[in-house]
């Protein structure tokens, strides 16, 4: 099989390296790639954002399937034009990618099919905002209606903070407060299919204790102790397969990975929000779990033929993933720096983002740099292999949170919930 993957971030490199594990694999290509990606694929210099260019390198490789990762190709329709020229495509066509592309579509979705999520309104105008932040209080939950990479969202008891934030977009989404931990379910679906992945969480504040503004995350886990035993089967029934069957009702089957971002509240299962695509940092602790090669999943999801596979194999071990930001992230990230010390690791995973080389030496390129993943028998195993490896590595102002599964890997902690 012959795969080329889209995108250039660290979870395109987690995905890369999982989809080389598989023995179907026979080619792997990525555009436009990373530094660490290329360990693994033959990198193309294309932009994620020009789909003419992509389909025609698609077509000019004659692949078998393409994955592709970010959510703003597909958004801007690059799964609707491969499949035009008759390639299988593992992500949602652009009416489907609107399940992350608007709040306010999503929220029409979860309506119609039942699912559960908080009580929330659409406004465009001061007054409707006004209206809606005095009907909910505090906490105020405030989202931009259109993609904002992880970085729409505003939770806070600032009332004014919450009118600042919504007067920077023409539409937003505001709603109820929902209270419990949250949790990251991620589902494959084949257009009628889905198939549960497990659950991770990810942090997306930028300081310990959940300190500071919202990133892109922070750092993630998996699995997670103290989580309903039933945390999966319930996220199928109750919101995983409904989406799926108001999608295809709707005549806009979504075909790809269904993100789930979910409360736990003191009501039950609530869904936060949904992403069309593989979660970042989250799938840097999934994808080293996943038994089930994943080329052929994600082509037989591509292809419409997961009817009657059986549920995803996953390994017993757990996964913790701590990513290294530059300095300033993520107000204005400061780039161009060296990187050493990762070829001194060797009981973690380096996954790359903000990367590129320069003359021949690693340099910063982003504010989410590249994320380290530990893998044990146990979180606090994992969690130990992450943090001795990213300690290894150096980067002028760089920082990262000391806190990712700290309290998931404390027995009291754990028998506490």
């Amino acid at each position: 099989m012959k795969v080329l993957l889209i995108g250039s971030g660290g979870r395109e490199h987690a995905l890369a390296k999982a989809l080389r594990l598989d023995p179907e694999l026979e080619e792997l290509h990525a555009a436009p790639g990373n530094p660490g990606i290329a360990e693994y694929a033959t990198l193309h210099e294309v932009d994620v954002e020009s789909t003419e260019l992509l389909v025609k390198l698609a077509e000019d490789l004659k692949v078998d399937l393409v994955v592709v990762g970010p959510e703003k190709p597909l958004v801007n329709g690059l799964a609707d034009s491969l499949r035009k020229v008759g390639i299988a495509t593992f992500g949602p066509s652009a009416m489907a990618a609107n399940l992350e592309g608007s709040k306010d579509f999503a929220k029409q979705v979860m309506h119609d099919a039942g699912v559960p999520t908080a009580r929330s309104f659409t406004c465009t105008t001061k007054a409707e905002i006004e209206s809606a932040l005095d009907t909910f209080g505090a906490p105020y939950v405030v989202k931009h209606d259109g993609l904002a990479a992880g970085k729409g969202v505003v939770v806070t008891n600032d009332r004014q903070l919450a009118l600042d934030h919504a007067y920077l977009s023409p539409r937003v989404v505001i709603e109820e407060f929902l209270d419990g931990p949250e949790v990251s379910l991620f589902g494959i679906s084949d257009g009628t299919t889905i198939l549960a992945m497990q659950p991770a969480q990810d942090f997306k504040r930028v300081g310990d204790g959940d300190a500071g503004p919202n990133t892109g995350g922070m750092g993630a886990y998996s699995p997670l102790p103290w989580a309903p035993s039933d945390i999966v089967e319930l996220t199928l029934l109750q919101v995983l397969k409904p989406t799926i069957a108001e999608m295809k009702a709707r005549d806009t089957p979504f075909v790809g990975l269904l993100y789930a971002g979910l409360a736990l509240t003191s009501r039950g299962l609530r869904v936060i929000e949904f992403n069309a695509r593989f979660g970042d940092p989250e799938t840097q602790v999934l994808l080293p779990r996943l038994l089930t090669p994943l080329a052929s999943l994600l082509y037989r999801a591509a292809t419409g033929n997961l009817a009657g596979d059986a549920p995803l194999e996953w390994s017993d071990d757990a996964a913790v993933t701590v990513v290294l930001a530059a300095e300033d992230y993520p107000a204005t990230p400061r780039v161009g720096d060296p990187i050493t010390g990762i070829s001194t690791i060797e009981n973690a995973d380096v996954y790359q983002a903000g990367t590129k080389l320069q003359d021949g030496v690693l340099h910063s390129a982003g504010g989410r740099v590249l994320s380290v993943t530990g893998v044990g028998a146990t979180l606090t195993e994992a969690r130990l292999k992450a943090y001795e490896a990213i300690a290894k590595i150096s980067l002028r102002g760089a920082h990262y949170r000391r806190d990712i599964a700290l309290a998931a890997s404390t027995p009291s902690e754990i028998r506490e919930n």
